[in-house]
């Protein structure tokens, strides 16, 4: 089955070739033919010339990062974007998101919609769509307003999507910083880094329910694993391990340490390898009186409604990942058995030997969603360029239903 990709912005455009490239030289390591063939079938097709076109159509009101990314996608010599698979106009939002949405939005939307329809008429069998873009607005949407931007983008997305999976761009640039050692970070660096986790997700895998061949459906199958109630949309991921090239070089890693490594992650609401807190337990299922256990040893547990492990990589079969399936991970009104899914592949995924990926369901993005709603509200409160919105058909009645709305979101996650 094919998944088409969106890209929208300068944001997704950028990651979405990113997301392609890696997928492409990913594929085309040596012994992969039926792993390519199902990473092709997903994510590309091909021409009668033999070139692979990616499943993608690229949106952005500037026409800039879509002819750049156009352009480098062609000069890759593997894949190409569609010929006609963009839609640009010659001029952007004027740095306003209101205008974006109120204004470019509704007056292409059919435009956008038909290009999307063609695509996935292209598809024998549609997987689903999967949109890349910056939930703020990106850099041409006022940095000062990002949180106002956040909070009104989210609420709407939540309604439209079966999934969220966020990325937030303080830890990916840590990532690069502490475990990548790049000194001088661009946005390309972040970028890379996004999308080596969404292709370790995205790529072919055994799941359980195609335990002999490459699972076709990967969208429906995600989503079957994690999204258990419609209140509960937003995933988190964790990638270990992750490192620079000269370091890869010459380490060595098995695989109980980086399901140790991961585990913790998880139940401490950590993001990178470095630093976890590893004070931070898995409370007892049930005190002696029958209740959750709440002592302050487990103030700081991230707990979770479902997980989702996949392993790639070498001796992927003498991987034990029964730590994943502790009933004290998980909400008590869903079974474990129905909380913990795993996928592998025994190949290699981007150069590393072993990698290990978590999606994860969980309380782990209320921290940053709380910011995020705070510090919108404090600007709303004092009515700060609230105008910026008003004059293009963004009512303060609107505003104020989308802080409802993440506000509901953040009470659900907090009382799991």
């Amino acid at each position: 089955m094919s998944v088409v990709s969106l890209q929208l912005g300068q944001c997704g455009n950028q990651i979405g070739h990113e997301l392609f490239s890696v997928i492409s030289d990913d594929s085309n390591g040596p012994n992969r033919k039926k792993y390519k063939q199902c990473s092709d079938e997903r994510f590309f097709y091909e021409r009668s010339t033999g070139e692979l076109v990616a499943r993608s159509v690229l949106v952005d009101m500037e026409p800039k990062v879509i002819s750049q990314a156009i352009a480098q996608a062609s000069k890759s010599g593997r894949w190409r974007y569609g010929d006609k698979a963009h839609f640009s106009q010659k001029q952007g939002s004027g740095n306003n998101w209101a205008n974006g949405f109120c204004v470019h939005g509704p007056h292409h939307e059919e435009a956008v919609e038909d290009l999307v329809r063609m695509e996935m008429e292209r598809c024998d069998r549609l997987a689903g769509i999967f949109t890349m873009m910056s939930v703020a607005g990106g850099t041409g949407s006022g940095v000062i307003v990002q949180n106002y931007n956040s909070v009104l983008t989210l609420s709407h997305l939540y309604q439209l999507s079966d999934a969220i999976l966020v990325h937030e761009n303080d830890t990916v640039h840590k990532i690069c910083s502490r475990l990548m050692n790049i000194k001088h970070i661009s946005i390309s660096d972040v970028n890379k880094v996004i999308a080596h986790q969404l292709a370790s997700v995205l790529q072919p895998a055994y799941t359980a329910e195609s335990p002999c061949h490459y699972s076709t459906n990967p969208i429906g199958e995600l989503l079957t694993s994690l999204v258990c109630h419609p209140e509960y949309k937003l995933l988190s991921l964790c990638n270990i391990p992750q490192m620079s090239s000269t370091s890869l070089a010459y380490s060595v890693f098995n695989w109980p340490g980086l399901l140790k490594h991961l585990r913790q992650m998880l139940i401490a609401s950590a993001r990178m390898e470095e630093g976890i807190d590893w004070t931070v337990s898995a409370p007892s299922a049930v005190t002696s009186g029958g209740e959750s256990a709440t002592n302050s040893r487990h103030k700081n547990f991230n707990l979770s409604l479902a997980n989702l492990l996949i392993l790639r990589g070498k001796d992927v079969s003498t991987a034990v990942t029964d730590g994943f399936k502790d009933p004290a991970l998980y909400v008590p009104w869903l079974k474990t058995e129905n909380s913990f899914s795993s996928w592998t592949s025994p190949v290699a995924f981007n150069g590393y030997e072993k990698s290990a990926t978590l999606v994860s369901n969980s309380q782990s993005l209320l921290k940053p969603l709380d910011n995020i709603v705070r510090k919108a509200w404090n600007m709303f409160a004092s009515r700060a360029y609230v105008h910026q919105y008003t004059k293009f058909g963004i009512s303060e009645e609107d505003f104020l239903d989308s802080f409802t709305a993440l506000e509901q979101i953040i009470s659900s996650y907090t009382h799991l």
